[in-house]
């Protein structure tokens, strides 16, 4: 016999004091934290627990009886459903504020390093429409608030496309309108919608790996050029090798004539392009992309530089502020410290470095840059880049970083005045750091987007290198992802 659970508590009158991780406030409760989200520090509010545990919980508010007065109207209709923004409803000069607090807390705490005074963050160029890409979902059934669930008027089993809901990979929450990107993306998304639904296009259910409409990726640029990426899953028996027989099915057929009908409705779009996707997930790394209409890329500016931005590659999804991030680098790079002269001509690596931007972004102050990459598509756009702008000091390699950056590669192509390290949100492998430390570079630039692991590589680089630098960089307004930069030199 089973023993019933206990009902979870409603905790009443709780003021929220603080900020927590992941965009979560919290509360103290009889010497208890207790997590809330979408609330604001100074919110009054009844509190139903959804979870406990000896040293915390998990609640959600169910009442507010006062407001903080920190507190700003969201200005999207779907915040507290999307988890996207989930700092709407705080100021964007408290944002910046619990951004910076954020980053300090994280190299104090974990990285144990001595360090300077802290540069005050650098807000987003724009709060809004900040965004060159979103990636969308499309869902059989769309995601249901339970409200919505309780309303018998409403129709369920809508389809739907938008973004998908947190801890629930096959759920997609329909968006309206989305403030992220600029309003044209929003035009596309819904005509999309609109044309599917009135034509009988099926909605990919995630669960039963079956219907037409999958994914729809939507990309711009500075240089006013649109990219849209259109995932289908094809209904076809034995799933044909041959490219051209699988668009004769049906579905393909559906597929095409959808294309051609967006290709007509919105001539911005330069790059229209689509792929058939029979795996499990929705990664398009290695899938073959077709092209529709158009180019197979389009052009990012920055500075004097273009970038041809590919289906596959990575580029910092805030165009302007990615300019400002990248300048911090390159200053870092170059700049005289503690009234030292400036390192003029010096050999560079690039590590983790995508398309190349920061390399080819640096390579002008440069004597060399080597640029090192895991992903074989992007090391072929970095040197396109490099072509396209004439630059001719840069060498790039493609490879899993703690097998490519070695001992052996150092010595072949030179020991680096400065290194400078952009890795993805796990920070770098031990064998990378291990290997920075024999390589012994002057200065190493660090570019985090998670400066808890980056405190952890500090920690790991503090035998050698002092911290004489930070730079906090927020590229994500109304969320509270925030990046990092932190200049070492050798003690």
């Amino acid at each position: 016999m089973t023993r019933k659970k206990k009902p979870l508590p409603i905790l009443e009158h709780i003021e929220i004091t603080d900020f927590a991780a992941e965009g979560k406030s919290l509360a103290r409760v009889n010497d208890m934290v207790v997590f809330v989200p979408w609330a604001v520090p100074g919110d009054v509010v009844d509190l139903q627990v959804r979870r406990k545990k000896h040293s915390f919980m998990e609640a959600e508010v169910i009442r507010y009886h006062e407001y903080s007065k920190e507190r700003a109207k969201p200005f999207c209709q779907h915040f507290g459903v999307c988890g996207g923004c989930k700092w709407q409803q705080l100021p964007y000069a408290a944002q910046l504020k619990m951004k910076q607090q954020q980053v300090y807390d994280q190299l104090t705490r974990i990285g144990k390093v001595e360090l300077p005074e802290f540069r005050p963050i650098l807000g987003s160029v724009k709060t809004q429409e900040y965004r060159n890409k979103l990636d969308f979902g499309c869902a059989n059934k769309r995601w249901l608030t339970s409200s919505e669930l309780k309303d018998e008027s409403l129709e369920k089993d809508v389809p739907a496309i938008g973004f998908h809901i947190t801890g629930a990979f096959d759920k997609i929450l329909p968006i309206e309108k989305c403030w992220l990107m600029d309003d044209l993306h929003n035009e596309i998304r819904n005509e999309v919608r609109d044309y599917a639904i009135g034509h009988g296009l099926s909605f990919f259910d995630l669960r039963q790996q079956v219907g037409l409409l999958r994914d729809v990726i939507i990309r711009n640029s500075a240089s006013g050029e649109w990219m849209v990426i259109f995932q289908f899953h094809l209904d076809i028996p034995e799933n044909p090798d041959n490219q051209k027989d699988r668009w004769q099915s049906a579905d393909g057929q559906q597929a095409l004539a959808l294309l051609q009908y967006i290709a007509d409705k919105f001539p911005q779009i330069t790059s229209l392009l689509y792929l058939d996707n029979q795996k499990c997930n929705d990664t398009i790394g290695d899938q073959d992309i077709l092209v529709f209409k158009g180019q197979d890329h389009i052009f990012e500016l920055m500075e004097d530089l273009r970038f041809k931005v590919g289906p596959k590659s990575f580029y910092q999804t805030n165009t302007e502020q990615a300019y400002h991030l990248y300048s911090v680098a390159r200053e870092f790079a170059f700049a005289p410290i503690e009234n030292g002269e400036p390192l003029n001509s010096p050999l560079v690596y690039d590590l983790y470095t995508g398309t190349g931007t920061i390399a080819n972004f640096v390579a002008r102050r440069a004597r060399k840059v080597i640029g090192i990459e895991y992903v074989p598509e992007a090391i072929e756009d970095a040197k396109v880049n490099s072509q396209i702008n004439g630059i001719e000091n840069t060498l790039f390699f493609a490879g899993d970083m703690k097998d490519v950056l070695s001992d052996e590669f150092i010595a072949e192509h030179g020991r680096p005045d400065v290194i400078i390290t952009d890795p993805p949100r796990a920070g770098m492998h031990p064998d990378v750091v291990k290997t920075i430390l024999r390589a012994a570079p002057q200065r190493i630039v660090y570019v985090s987007c998670n400066p808890a692991t980056q405190a952890r590589d500090l920690q790991l680089l503090d035998e050698q290198y002092r911290v004489v630098e930070v730079q906090p960089v927020d590229m994500f307004p109304h969320t509270p992802h925030v990046e990092n930069v932190v200049l070492l030199i050798k003690k």
